[in-house]
């Protein structure tokens, strides 16, 4: 299998830094939704494995390179251009959309045709760098593992957790070594540990402290976890893509748009929360199902195009753009 280009790595142009800036915002909104992974959107538009080398970079050699106040070549040791430009964009997506996307999970029309859009994208990002793998006995096994692993993880009912700094600090380690799993979602597993509508609310009204800590645990978490996802990558390039495929395959039951409630409480703010949901078959006298449906189709064109536009061998679009 191909591995995916990096040279997004060091952005020069305008361009580059604003398609940069672009792929963050989308890493950022989908981070925003539980049962959506930000690492599903860096590995659809290819800067996941530039990404996770370039966190790992912040290691010894880059505090020796600031003890020494070599400032232009640490920057230039941690991809810090790649970095910000990405950073930027997820922080401005997290910040400008934590409400709007709030809003639209609360209400039942809104949520179908936002997983309806996200579920086209993640099928479509199975697919094409399904594609590219060399499969075989131990793939397949691997893809298997992955696939069952994020459907049990999904399939979790979330938990009534206390706020005090222990528990948010690891909750955004775990949440961010999620966040960068693609078909693992950081947002879900804030959810599965009952932090979400504290965390979001706390984003959303600027409350600080909370959002500090949760940050500081995802800085120590996203560090450690980037080793050992760069370590699988140089060393099982082919094996780890395919588990990453089947987290991204597990993770279609949780985004599937048409569901029933099976089970349902009220939250600390006294609102109503499905804990236990069951997908359904959409139905097609609903004034929203076709809207729902060509937002699936949508991401999932979408995405082959991006993939085509990169490879230039796309399954659905060889035929037809060259």
């Amino acid at each position: 299998m191909t591995k995916q280009k990096s040279g997004s790595s060091a952005p020069k142009t305008l361009t580059q830094y604003l398609r940069l800036f672009f792929i963050g915002f989308a890493m950022g909104a989908a981070d925003i939704v539980p049962g959506v992974s930000g690492g599903t959107m860096a590995f659809i538009l290819g800067v996941y494995e530039t990404l996770i080398n370039a966190i790992k970079s912040f290691n010894l050699d880059a505090a020796r390179l600031l003890a020494q106040l070599k400032i232009s070549e640490l920057l230039e040791y941690l991809s810090f251009r790649f970095l910000l430009a990405l950073g930027l964009g997820l922080a401005s997506a997290i910040l400008l959309l934590s409400s709007f996307l709030s809003s639209t999970m609360d209400d039942p029309g809104g949520k179908v045709l936002l997983f309806a859009f996200f579920f086209g994208l993640v099928l479509a990002s199975i697919l094409t760098i399904g594609f590219k793998v060399s499969w075989s006995a131990s793939a397949g096994a691997i893809f298997v593992a992955g696939a069952l692993a994020a459907f049990i993880i999904v399939n979790i009912v979330p938990a009534d957790a206390d706020h005090s700094a222990p528990t948010l600090f690891v909750s955004g380690m775990i949440a961010i070594t999620a966040m960068i799993l693609p078909g693992i979602s950081g947002s879900f597993m804030l959810l599965i540990m009952g932090q979400y509508d504290y965390v979001l609310s706390a984003v959303s009204n600027r409350d600080l402290p909370p959002v500090i800590i949760v940050g500081l645990g995802a800085v120590v978490g996203i560090i450690l976890f980037s080793r050992v996802l760069s370590h699988l990558l140089k060393h099982y390039y082919n094996l780890t893509v395919a588990l990453l495929v089947g987290f991204m395959a597990g993770s279609l039951w949780k985004i599937y748009p048409w569901k029933a409630c099976l089970e349902s409480d009220l939250d600390r703010h006294g609102d109503y929360r499905c804990l236990v949901e069951q997908n359904v078959a959409p139905d097609a006298a609903s004034e929203n199902f076709a809207l729902a449906l060509f937002l699936l189709v949508s991401g999932f064109l979408l995405v082959n195009l991006l993939d085509h536009l990169q490879s230039r061998d796309n399954f659905l679009f060889r035929q037809f753009i060259r």
